[in-house]
């Protein structure tokens, strides 16, 4: 029982300090996180912090992961409940698009993304180009199931079509920030309704 009670504890403590860690970052941007701060936030000592992850970086590493399962879930869940092709792929974008308005006030993955885009090969840039990367091919996937049903064109590039996608929703966080979430995601959703429709089988027809 022992045992159990200590690992319980540890998984709390951790969560504890991975919470406080995101508040921080969110604020301070990944970089401007340190131990010290993580550690009055959560009310611990800095030993007690490098305990549960042993460097800075490690605590970094963590907190992206920790995020990004999050990303996922609150995204890729919801949009697996729709039949597949465009309703998934829509659906996808909608949550996407509420991610963004819950964490308008600062995105740990977004803001990881820029501070890191142009740094030299590191632990933390190589893991969230991963993540990015790897969010890239979840995207490819859904489209590629919605060319398969016949929901968009055979000819569709779906490395393209996600990158303007991943396009739009940068464009909505950064707009958000600077004249208004409402009006942001607005003209977002104005903008993938045009994307997708561009896309269907019956577009090109209409062009010919």
């Amino acid at each position: 029982m022992v045992p159990s009670t200590i690992t319980e504890k540890g998984i709390a403590t951790r969560e504890l300090i991975l919470a406080r860690a995101y508040e921080l970052a969110r604020e301070a941007g990944m970089e401007g996180l340190s131990i010290g701060a993580v550690a009055i936030s959560a009310g611990m000592s800095k030993s007690g912090v490098f305990a549960h992850f042993g460097s800075r970086e490690q605590l970094q590493l963590a907190l992206l992961e920790s995020v990004g399962a999050r990303f996922v879930e609150f995204v890729r869940a919801p949009a697996l409940r729709e039949p597949r092709g465009l309703p998934r792929l829509c659906k996808m974008a909608e949550r996407w698009c509420e991610w963004s308005r819950v964490h308008r006030s600062g995105c740990v993955l977004l803001s990881a993304a820029v501070e890191y885009d142009g740094r030299r090969d590191g632990a933390i840039r190589e893991h969230v180009l991963r993540q990015q990367a790897g969010w890239r091919d979840e995207l490819r996937r859904t489209i590629r199931l919605a060319v398969e049903v016949g929901h968009l064109r055979t000819d569709t590039d779906t490395t393209q079509l996600a990158f303007e996608i991943y396009s739009l929703m940068l464009g909505l966080h950064h707009d958000a920030g600077l004249f208004g979430y409402e009006e942001a995601r607005h003209r977002t959703e104005l903008a993938l309704k045009r994307l997708f429709a561009g896309y269907q089988p019956n577009a090109l027809e209409a062009r010919q």
